[in-house]
């Protein structure tokens, strides 16, 4: 099934979005960051419990999928009661419209216990607060497509590009037009059909997976 474009974090984790918080004398320092993947989130978290080693805690949530999907989750309370911070910031995330994500909130104890309740407020107030100055960009998964053709429907197809946002990465011209395209993988349905209409059904398209069109081979 295609993923659509999504909002992504803007900060990275060597540079991640960072935002405090003061609840009764315990500091809440909650950090963001855009990691495409658990491997990716658990490294992100692995370096700021390297960086941040003086703390209390340092609990942890990741989405690391689309946004609200869960195939790809994970938190920790660190320490924390059982449920009262990764569990609740994992459901600021899957709510939050924003994919490929994971915030570390990093606690250090003021000398007040805030009890559970209180605490599920604030690791998720953390959270909230991180997320609502969090800058994003629009990510768009590609689909990568190699297109044999007659020279005859070349016009019509460069015509048919800016429609599917699709571009040309490869062209070799020999009996007929080998072409390879990139476009993103929620136009690819329509692209087929406008490129059979195009050619009565006589174009040959077929998808290149990543590692294939990586390695750049012919059409």
């Amino acid at each position: 099934m295609s993923v659509t474009r999504h909002p992504v974090p803007a900060a990275g984790p060597d540079q991640p979005h960072c935002t405090e918080l003061l609840i009764r004398r315990s500091r809440f320092l909650a950090q963001c960051a855009h990691t495409p993947g658990p491997e990716a989130a658990r490294a992100f978290v692995e370096s700021v419990r390297r960086a941040r080693a003086d703390a209390t805690h340092n609990c942890w949530a990741f989405a690391a999928g689309p946004p609200g999907q869960t195939a790809r989750i994970g938190f920790s309370d660190d320490g924390e009661p059982h449920g009262t911070a990764g569990r609740p910031m994992l459901q600021v995330l899957l709510h939050c419209g924003i994919g490929e994500i994971c915030v570390v909130v990093t606690r250090w104890f003021g000398g007040i216990k805030l009890g559970t309740g209180g605490l599920v407020r604030a690791y998720q107030d953390s959270v909230r607060e991180n997320l609502a100055s969090l800058a994003v960009v629009e990510k768009v998964p590609l689909a990568h497509l190699a297109l044999s053709l007659e020279y005859t429907h070349l016009d019509g197809l460069r015509r048919l590009l800016p429609t599917h946002e699709a571009r040309l990465t490869a062209e070799d011209y020999q009996a007929a037009a080998h072409l390879r395209l990139s476009l993103p993988q929620e136009r690819v349905p329509a692209f087929e059909k406008a490129l059979a209409r195009l050619t009565n059904g006589a174009a040959s398209c077929r998808a290149l997976d990543q590692a294939a069109f990586l390695e750049n081979d012919a059409p």
